[in-house]
């Protein structure tokens, strides 16, 4: 078997990457040999990491990455997230030592840090689909974080120069869906250098029983936060007055505190973070699953989990969300038409036997995520 190294820097808060790096890397296992080498963002920032500010590079990196490479000698890298302690020096040793590289995308940063301007950013636009950051015109700087100017022109720095290794460098890049590469091509990123695979997931029969309560609830997990549309969500679900349905929201973030003190009563429960198996118990149960994003969203695992399980989700025509559901679906809506999300939420709550719209989602996507057809996919990336 060939030998696989896998990069990957954590978030300081464990997010749906990390969680989906760790899933993947298990199963990667059965079909290469594996080393992963983790960095970490739980770092207190000093004067000591000021070149890593601002130049992008990290001595420690490069220190870390070469030792595993001398003891480990991998065929292929496969690298994740690089911000911002693994830092772009991955990519000059992978370079120097002549590993063949690929760059897995699985968020659209890239194309929110390239620019120091607020209009540059957003243009006409009301709000970015890729980040959800508003469009502000007394707005000057692109300040993505909005709670520091500092991290933001660190991430800036960073996102300019890690575009710049997007378009001109010659290591190939995975994106999970159609849209993703299309979107890849309008910015001047050769198209046959990107490949369309989508993450890996365990997609064996989940194995939970099944209870039905007297009153019926869909479930929304993920970050809880503006851009997330779950203040909409949340009006435009108590909109439809039902009687014997909840929405029950699991997940933690900036908004979460704000959303409790608001709208916590009879048809809302909030849930903070759970298990991922306590997670799937409570959507194996549920009528179906529900999101409201106004971002361009990858591979969303959330869905096809519940795919999995034989559950079907209410979701926004946005980014590549269709790609993972049957054609003509029918409990899909028109992103930030909450009018038709409405109409949804009452078709599914009208729905005699949901279960027929989440068998077929469950064929489709154990079709659509078989692991052989992955792995043979990525085998041709590297071989090509």
């Amino acid at each position: 078997m060939k030998k696989l190294l896998i990069i990957h820097n954590k978030y300081r808060v464990t997010g749906g990457e990390d969680i989906v790096v760790e899933q993947e890397t298990k199963i990667l296992e059965k079909h290469f040999i594996v080393q992963t080498l983790m960095f970490s963002n739980k770092v207190s920032l000093s004067i000591n990491r000021l070149p890593l500010v601002l130049s992008s590079k990290s001595k420690e990196s490069k220190k870390k990455l070469k030792k595993v490479l001398n003891d480990f000698n991998p065929d292929i890298a496969l690298v994740h997230n690089t911000w911002f302690n693994a830092s772009l020096s991955v990519f000059d040793i992978l370079k120097e030592q002549n590993v063949k590289t690929i760059l897995k995308l699985h968020n659209f940063r890239y194309y929110c840090t390239q620019t120091f301007f607020h209009n540059n950013h957003i243009k006409r636009n009301k709000i970015c689909s890729a980040c959800g950051q508003s469009k502000s015109r007394f707005r000057i700087f692109n300040k993505y974080f909005l709670e520091s100017y500092a991290k933001s022109l660190m991430v800036i720095l960073y996102g300019k120069r890690y575009f710049n290794l997007l378009q001109n460098s010659n290591f190939k890049i995975i994106v999970l869906t159609e849209f993703h590469k299309k979107f890849l091509s309008k910015l001047n990123i050769p198209s046959e250098r990107v490949s369309v695979i989508p993450n890996l997931l365990d997609t064996e029969a989940k194995h939970f029983q099944r209870t039905i309560s007297e009153r019926q609830y869909i479930v929304y997990g993920g970050r809880i936060s503006e851009e997330k549309g779950v203040e909409e969500l949340i009006k435009t679900f108590l909109s439809c007055n039902f009687k014997n349905l909840y929405l029950k929201i699991i997940g933690n973030g900036p908004a979460l505190r704000y959303l409790q003190k608001e709208y916590t009563g009879e048809f809302i429960e909030f849930v903070e973070e759970i298990s991922n198996k306590e997670m799937l118990e409570i959507i194996c149960n549920s009528k179906g699953v529900v999101t409201a994003t106004k971002l361009y969203e990858g591979q969303p695992t959330l869905l096809c989990e519940a795919s999995l399980l034989g559950i079907p989700s209410v979701f926004p025509k946005s980014g590549g969300i269709e790609e993972f559901f049957p054609n003509e679906y029918t409990l899909s809506y028109n992103q930030f038409n909450y009018e038709d999300l409405k109409n949804k939420l009452i078709y599914l709550d009208n729905l005699v036997d949901s279960n027929e719209v989440g068998i077929k989602n469950k064929k489709y996507i154990e079709k659509y995520l078989d692991e052989k057809k992955i792995i043979n996919r990525f085998n041709e990336v590297i071989n090509g």
